[in-house]
């Protein structure tokens, strides 16, 4: 098996938050001209019930959970193929978390669908120390299966409004400059959002007049003045791309769920260990991608390093961190299965989202 850099790679569990993943990275896969490859992953003995979403009759037993995992892939290669994308497929079996950060060196972007407890998502997305956003060598889209409310949200074929957390780090920087491509690459509006941090009880976001008031604005003023210092390479890198700034008082990651709701995807840049990922990642009340109603795309900071190691000035690409033959990863099995009916792929469609019109 041959490593290939222009693919993404998007992993399923039986899931329809999975699906609705395989879902949006077929769509991004025809549009941006890449190929798609889907993994599912299991463990023994206890993969039945962290696995997948599927009834077993025999817990622990190999043939069986391999079984699963290839009807698992044939459903989602028919969803792929409703997207007019053919796809190949992987199977991962042992712990995901490790492979997945040695699979993310081959790939321009890894895919998952963030459902909550369980399955696949939780196990890549639990924890801030072990989390494939905080360690991968390629940026991550987690695709969110409902809101906080449980109401599925609807897959639009066509990206139009992209929104980036941006300050002055090398992580934020990387992230706009992403999101700047992404947004070019679907003709789409990109807003750049600098969040000003609130400093105890200093007044400086008071509405009236007075010294808070002056404070407040002169510091709002300075976070713009920075924030067009940061978007003029860009502007000029791309003269028609559509742009809009938004300096705003208080927390960033409650900025950026907020913007979730009126955005297509949501570009934000990761430090790894501490730092935003904490915010991003963090507990239930505070964390980006367990409020996001819109997919977030994370951009790493091994991804970073690697770009800023060769002192890039755009985005970085897999050739910058040193591949791995697929081969020699263990636990990855290429494998070759079916494609489901289309029908399968139109109840799962159906089921994902709640304005499906079938074809």
């Amino acid at each position: 098996m041959t490593v290939n850099e222009k693919a993404i790679l998007v992993g399923v569990d039986g899931s329809d938050a999975s699906y609705k993943a395989t879902w949006w990275a077929a769509n991004y896969a025809k549009h941006a001209g890449l190929t798609l490859q889907i993994v599912c992953a299991y463990s023994l003995p206890s993969y039945a019930a962290v696995s997948f979403d599927a009834t077993y009759t025999a817990m622990g037993d190999d043939n069986v959970a391999h079984t699963d995992a290839q009807e698992i892939l044939s459903k989602a290669k028919a969803i792929a193929d409703e997207q007019g994308v053919q796809a190949t497929t992987l199977i991962v079996t042992g712990d995901p978390s490790s492979v997945f950060v040695e699979l993310s060196r081959n790939y321009n972007l890894i895919v998952i669908g963030n459902r909550g407890k369980g399955g696949l998502a939780e196990r890549l997305l639990g924890t801030t120390s072990s989390s494939l956003p905080a360690y991968a060598y390629c940026p991550i889209v987690v695709v969110p299966y409902t809101d906080d409310e449980g109401h599925l949200m609807h897959l639009s074929n066509t990206i139009t409004s992209v929104v980036v957390g941006s300050d002055e780090s090398k992580w934020g920087l990387k992230a706009l400059d992403i999101a700047a491509e992404f947004a070019h690459q679907w003709d789409a509006k990109l807003t750049v959002l600098s969040a000003v941090p609130s400093f105890g009880g200093m007044g400086m976001f008071a509405s009236s007049g007075g010294a808070g008031g002056t404070e407040a604005e002169s510091i709002m003023e300075s976070y713009l003045e920075d924030l067009n210092v940061r978007i003029a390479p860009i502007q000029e890198r791309y003269p028609d791309l559509k742009i809009a700034k938004s300096v705003v008082p208080g927390s960033a990651v409650t900025a950026l769920t907020d913007a979730s709701h009126n955005s297509d995807v949501v570009v934000v840049g990761s430090r790894g260990r501490g730092g935003f990922t904490g915010l991003i990642l963090g507990s239930t009340s505070q964390g980006l991608l367990q409020h996001a109603v819109s997919p977030v795309y994370v951009v790493p900071r091994k991804y970073v390093e690697a770009a800023e190691s060769r002192m890039d000035t755009v985005p970085a690409s897999p050739a910058d961190v040193k591949p791995k033959n697929l081969g020699d990863i263990t636990g990855v099995h290429e494998v070759s299965v079916p494609t489901a009916e289309r029908q399968v792929a139109q109840d799962i469609d159906a089921a994902i989202d709640p304005e499906f019109k079938a074809r």
